[in-house]
């Protein structure tokens, strides 16, 4: 008997709605055993970004998307652009801070985004990825290891979750004090390298995560080519011999995540450094076999520089800000509830405030934190006042696509992505199946 398509919706928003992360689980279980049976599977782009690396195919950028609210209706959306675009390169992501204050732990993230796709009709790999698994630089230099354990425990977390994209950022520890390049970046490529081979300790069998690298944090200071060279040759240093390494490297062009906030709540013009972009990303592919460099924090960009990313050969961009921008500041957005919100604010993010700042500098700032606290509020409102909100954001996500030139390549994925198919929720096993869904059930 199959589903009638409006279970899904009910066991989405059940999954959603529920404080139990148990009860999360099941219907997460529930959701991943239907979308296998539809060909959905959660997938590395580990291989498709080495083909990338190798030359093989390049002239277009995979965003990568972060949904921080109502991601059960903007998830759908995206595939809606996918399929009209034919793109099969395309990534939702969230990072660990965001877990924490949007409330949605890996397994309802990857979950939610698996039912917007047997929703949606689509079928084939879905990349769903870890951003910023970033390394907390106090709390490394009291303890280290404890520091390590806890990155550890995210990962576990994540890849359990159908998160087979793992970027891990250590840049958090590069040191400019230090003397040397390849010194500065030392417990960079240190801790990428032992999370590497965590990763490749867990991973399902079968499937070889796509992992990240980070050389510069962003908002900090502009990449360089020595940058880069400094942490792969440390990198190779200490990755066990035999293993497999990064697919691709963050780096910092100008960008700064959310934007620079000016006095009266817009955002400043960022002015991105493109021949950086090109320059490392076309070093990362040439002598290391990347698929080039990552850009981050670029969601509030102006809507013209975006084709500029893929002049520049970035392999991938970070997208964010902008889309949680969009809920907020929708004219559908019921001004009650974001007057309700901005009050949470100024009593629960005080502390946030900075001397100097304005009261729009401050809510633009900060609201981000009250998706988790107002999640039942949003995900609340009426399928009608959400759709409109959607087909806003849609549009959005369908000039980004054409201006990324990710479209018509959803071909490009089916060669290079093989479709595993994992039986063990504990990854203690894999399937492989042939890419027209035999054995998908």
């Amino acid at each position: 008997m199959g589903r009638r398509p409006q279970d899904i919706d009910k066991i989405a928003m059940d999954l959603a709605m529920s404080d139990d992360i148990n009860t999360k689980k099941e219907l997460g279980k529930k959701i991943f055993d239907i979308a296998y049976k539809k060909g959905i599977y959660p997938s590395s782009i580990h291989d498709f970004y080495l083909a990338r690396g190798r030359l093989e195919f390049g002239g277009f950028t995979v965003p990568a998307i972060n949904l921080r609210s109502m991601t059960y209706d903007l998830a759908r959306a995206i595939f809606r652009v996918a399929k009209i675009n034919n793109s099969g390169a395309f990534i939702f992501e969230i990072a660990k801070s965001e877990m924490g204050y949007t409330a949605q732990p890996p397994i309802e993230y990857s979950s939610i985004v698996l039912a917007a796709a047997i929703k949606e009709g689509y079928a084939g790999a879905v990349f769903i990825q870890a951003d910023h698994t970033q390394a907390n630089a106090k709390k490394f230099q009291e303890n280290p290891d404890k520091e390590i354990e806890t990155l550890q425990a995210v990962i576990r977390d994540a890849i359990d979750s159908g998160f087979y994209n793992i970027d891990i950022d250590s840049s958090t520890l590069v040191d400019l004090s230090k003397p040397s390049i390849k010194k500065q970046q030392y417990f960079n490529y240190e801790v990428c390298a032992k999370l590497t081979q965590f990763i490749r300790r867990i991973e399902p069998k079968g499937v070889t995560v796509s992992v990240g690298g980070e050389i510069g944090e962003v908002g900090h200071k502009n990449s360089t080519p020595e940058d880069l060279r400094a942490f792969m040759e440390g990198y190779k240093e200490r990755l066990r011999k035999g293993l497999i390494g990064i697919s691709k490297i963050s780096i910092q062009t100008g960008t700064s995540h959310g934007g620079v906030v000016l006095p009266d709540g817009t955002v400043a013009q960022v002015k991105l450094d493109f021949d950086t972009l090109k320059n490392i990303s076309e070093i990362a592919k040439k002598e290391y076999g990347l698929a080039g460099a990552v850009q981050h924090g670029a969601s509030t960009l102006s809507a013209e520089a975006f084709h500029k990313f893929v002049d520049s050969d970035a392999c991938e961009v970070h997208l964010a800000t902008e889309f949680q921008n969009m809920i907020y500041e929708n004219k559908h957005f019921p001004e009650s509830l974001k007057a309700k919100i901005y009050e949470w604010l100024k009593a629960n993010a005080a502390s946030e405030r900075k001397e100097g700042e304005t009261e729009e500098q401050f809510i633009y700032k900060t609201r981000k934190k009250a998706l988790g606290p107002f999640k039942k509020d949003i995900l609340g409102l009426t399928q009608e006042i959400r759709d409109a909100i959607t087909k806003e954001i849609e549009e959005k996500f369908d000039f980004l696509f054409k201006q990324l030139n990710t479209v018509n390549n959803k071909e490009l994925v089916d060669k290079y992505v093989a479709l595993k198919r994992v039986i063990s929720r504990k990854h203690k096993d894999a399937q492989a199946v042939h890419h027209d869904g035999e054995g998908a059930d």
